[in-house]
């Protein structure tokens, strides 16, 4: 709908802030904005909009709603315990400013369809973000035996947590003129499918039938897996 009303207003651009959990996706969220990318890369092949249609692919930023950080930070001066999904859970960060600049830098640099992923530098793992940031606040993790000052709980994988986070679907990126935006270089499906799943989602939506919902992810979104959840 909102892509739609950009191209009858002939909005000069229009950017997806998509995620990295659209690679792969083992949720619906990912799911959702994989299809989100493919409906905005249809609106891009037609002949008689005027909109450049851009998506920005990228990962956790640093202190945003649903940020590890705020949380991690209450679950500190509550006095614990700080809880961590799974020892070996990674993923990759950037802080909100970079986050921004980047993202208007690719919306710029776009021909139209194009999917831009952005630099995240190195990942880092969740348990030993968590174990720095009490250090940071001056106490001492505990070892599980009453040694130190805040408690780190276990709780285990959600349905559909990765334990890492992917920004590419296929093997393939294009290096563009910024050293820290990439292209991505994957397969589209055609636009009369994207149609046809547009309004079966539809009407799924106005039947507020969930199951149909996510049957229908499983069918237009490669890689997602209903059984997964």
């Amino acid at each position: 709908h909102v892509a739609n009303q950009a191209k009858i207003n002939k909005v000069e651009n229009f950017v997806l802030i998509s995620t990295d959990k659209a690679v792969r996706p083992s949720n619906i969220m990912g799911a959702t904005k994989r299809f989100s990318e493919l409906i905005l890369q249809m609106f891009n092949n037609d002949s008689e909009c005027s909109t450049v249609f851009t998506m920005v692919r990228f990962g956790n930023v640093l202190d945003s709603a649903g940020s590890v950080l705020p949380l991690f930070r209450n679950q500190i001066l509550e006095g614990g315990p700080v809880t961590v999904t799974h020892p070996d859970v990674i993923r990759y960060f950037m802080s909100i400013p970079e986050a921004v600049q980047l993202v208007i830098q690719a919306g710029a640099m776009s021909d139209g369809g194009d999917v831009f992923i952005l630099d995240m530098g190195e990942p880092v793992n969740i348990l030993e973000m968590a174990k720095r940031m009490i250090y940071l606040s001056g106490l001492i993790p505990s070892d599980g035996k009453n040694n130190g000052d805040i408690p780190i709980k276990i709780t285990g994988l959600r349905p559909g947590e990765k334990l890492y986070e992917e920004l590419l679907i296929g093997e393939d990126s294009i290096r563009t003129e910024h050293p820290r935006i990439m292209k991505a270089n994957e397969d589209q499906i055609s636009d009369d499918l994207i149609e046809k799943g547009i309004v079966e989602f539809g009407e799924a939506c106005k039947n507020q039938d969930t199951e149909k919902v996510k049957q229908l992810l499983t069918k237009y979104v490669d890689g997602y897996n209903i059984m997964q959840l």
